[in-house]
């Protein structure tokens, strides 16, 4: 997708996009830099947009690794589907559904979870059913990554996860942050 074909599928849809412009190179390496791709089995993206971060990891997983991307708008869904990678699993669906969709892929738990859920725009109580959905399903020690434009959800990570880090990513438009929490 051209860099305008997202700009205004990203005005038409900004409350579930969550920005205008697709992620910088910088921010998609610091989203998965924490994932030890020798040894996942299964990786979760929340909020596969057109791409760009799902094409990062894809790049950089193994054969028989599964990646599974939660997406809800059926034009990026079609862009997501049209990366023709059969280790990609299109999820067509709200992410807090993640457990109905990794049992039926042979899953109990993900090994990471990459997210850029916009949560500012989301309902609370939705936000919450999804945070909780990752914890639950999301393996002990396994790594939560999640991108951010302002610090203002980094309480509502730290209430369900009970630990997040960030990095500062000031090459992206918007400047961007990456919050990562360790599931203990």
């Amino acid at each position: 997708m051209t860099r305008l074909k997202f700009f205004v599928e990203g005005i038409k849809h900004i409350k579930t996009t969550g920005t205008i412009t697709r992620s910088s190179r910088f921010v998609c390496k610091k989203l998965i830099e924490h994932i030890d791709f020798e040894n996942a089995k299964c990786i979760v993206e929340l909020g596969g947009g057109d791409g760009v971060v799902t094409e990062f990891i894809l790049e950089n997983m193994k054969s028989d690794t599964k990646l599974i991307t939660f997406e809800v708008l059926p034009t990026f869904c079609d862009l997501l589907r049209g990366l023709g990678d059969d280790r990609l699993i299109v999820a067509e669906d709200s992410a807090e559904n993640i457990q109905e969709h990794l049992q039926a892929h042979g899953f109990d738990k993900a090994d990471y979870i990459v997210s850029t859920l916009p949560f500012v725009n989301i309902p609370e109580d939705i936000g919450l059913k999804i945070l909780n959905a990752a914890k639950d399903n999301l393996k002990e020690g396994g790594v939560y990554s999640q991108l951010n434009y302002s610090l203002i959800p980094k309480d509502l990570y730290k209430g369900v996860f009970g630990n997040i880090e960030h990095d500062f990513i000031m090459i992206n438009i918007p400047p961007a942050f990456v919050m990562r929490a360790v599931k203990k």
